[in-house]
């Protein structure tokens, strides 16, 4: 071909004198590796910025449905919200008040009497309040069989009061003869029950602010006690 010829026969010394089929292809290809390389350092960095711009819009458009869901949903969410909280305040006002407490104690203490129990310690220790309830330790030991414990811990839960009791460190074994009360039978299944239990009162609209410190937020209580 005469365009092959041209290319075998050109004068590297007089490019002026080249064919002008020959210029035309070395100014195309030349016109490509700039194209080329414009892209690749230009264009091809703004595509990947745009591929990364549109993975974002995809992933805001994700986050914007879920709220868009959540705001149509807020209202009824709330008054559920609203709901909850009205009974967990109801079933707080159930426990005992800061004046029914000492009585609480002393039924605790009487009922693991009438339970046939021998109680070696039974210490109350400082009260600890929280956001809207008070918790208070006691330090115990007692003495007695299985079925006793069992009868105390009925006895304990047929109280007219509502009484919430949790274990803490509480330990139950045999009675050692070296360590039987004075007086107290050994063997027969006698069992110890030492440790430290928590029961619980409820705060006062007083005494929750008291426990939330001073400039504290949140909802305030209903007043007064459930009857």
């Amino acid at each position: 071909m005469k365009f092959l010829d041209d290319l075998r026969n050109l004068d590297r010394n007089n490019i002026g004198g080249w064919p002008k089929s020959v210029k035309v292809f070395f100014t195309a290809l030349v016109f490509v590796v700039i194209a080329f390389f414009g892209w690749y350092l230009y264009v091809s960095d703004q595509q990947d910025e745009l591929e990364t711009l549109a993975r974002k819009e995809d992933q805001l458009k994700q986050e914007f449905s879920q709220k868009q869901a959540k705001a149509v949903n807020l209202n009824a969410l709330q008054q559920q919200l609203d709901e909850m909280q009205d009974m967990l305040r109801q079933l707080l006002r159930q426990l005992p008040s800061k004046t029914e407490m000492p009585e609480l104690l002393v039924d605790i203490s009487q009922t693991a009497l009438s339970a046939g129990l021998e109680t070696e310690l039974f210490q109350p220790g400082a009260e600890t309040a929280k956001d809207f309830y008070a918790e208070r330790p006691i330090q115990l030991r007692m003495v007695g069989t299985y079925h006793q414990f069992g009868t105390f811990i009925s006895g304990v839960a047929s109280l007219p009061r509502v009484v919430i009791l949790t274990l803490h460190d509480v330990s139950l074994t045999p009675l050692a003869a070296g360590n039987a009360a004075k007086g107290a039978p050994v063997g027969n299944g006698q069992l110890v029950l030492q440790g430290t239990v928590k029961t619980y009162r409820y705060l006062e609209d007083d005494e929750s602010a008291d426990a939330k410190g001073p400039g504290a937020g949140g909802k305030p209580a209903a007043k007064g006690r459930a009857k």
